[in-house]
């Protein structure tokens, strides 16, 4: 069983300043819905058998809109209210997407941000990796904007962010650094179940490197792949958005 788990439960806030009115930024679109970066994450040309969805922030505007987008996805789609959008960090909605996705014992599971364009290409190679992945984009690392990734002298995978936008800092020898592309494979599950029972309520609360760093830090360099999107765009501005078309 594959499953894809996407996050798209937080405030826009840079989003709907942007914009000029308040917007729940995966289901935005200026003409057809087919523009939205929901529609497009769903509808890549692979299948899974199960999409979870995790919301929160307008979260009524986002079940009508799934209904409309994905009727052929009805069996499949299991949609889930994260309540503490507005005070829990982005691991909160992981945390809820990895604990329905684990009912399910998956075979594989690829966790995508909801707020990325993508190109096909990248995404297949994810999709068809039989080893778990990290995805790198060919941006410049900026602490402001950011997530960022380095391996160590034995090739174990750390995440650098600053929720704050403003450093970044690495304290011990590197071999490569990275800008993460936010989407992320996990192949294998019990390694799944075993990161996700070790991480703690309040790393829960705080951001979703918590979950994935326990996850990686257990790989060797040959268990894991680094993709790296040909395009990529994160929205985080409806400029961003523009670009997609651009």
């Amino acid at each position: 069983m594959k499953i894809l788990i996407t996050t798209v439960a937080g405030l826009s806030s840079r989003f709907s300043k942007s914009l000029g009115y308040e917007c729940l930024k995966c289901i935005y679109t200026p003409d057809i819905p087919e523009s939205s970066l929901l529609y497009k994450m769903l509808h890549q040309p692979v299948r899974f058998d199960k999409y979870i969805i995790v919301g929160g922030y307008k979260y009524s505007e986002l079940e009508i809109a799934v209904k409309k987008m994905f009727p052929e996805y009805a069996h499949k789609i299991v949609l889930i209210e994260n309540k503490y959008y507005a005070t829990y960090g982005s691991g909160y909605s992981l945390y809820l997407g990895l604990q329905q996705a684990i009912k399910y014992h998956p075979d594989e599971i690829v966790f995508a941000e909801g707020d990325l364009y993508i190109d096909t290409e990248s995404f297949l190679k994810i999709y068809e990796s039989e080893l778990s992945v990290v995805t790198s984009n060919k941006e410049a690392i900026w602490a402001n904007k950011a997530v960022a990734f380095y391996y160590d002298v034995e090739y174990k995978v750390h995440y650098i962010y600053d929720t704050g936008h403003k450093l970044l800092e690495i304290k011990e020898p590197f071999i490569g650094i990275f800008n993460s592309g936010q989407i992320w494979k996990f192949a294998n599950f019990d390694l799944v179940r075993s990161a996700y029972n070790k991480v703690t309520e309040e790393e829960w609360k705080g951001t979703n490197l918590s979950f994935i760093q326990k996850y990686f830090w257990k790989l060797s360099k040959e268990e894991y792949t680094n993709i790296q999107f040909k395009k990529w765009i994160n929205c985080n501005t409806v400029n961003d958005f523009k670009m997609i078309k651009e």
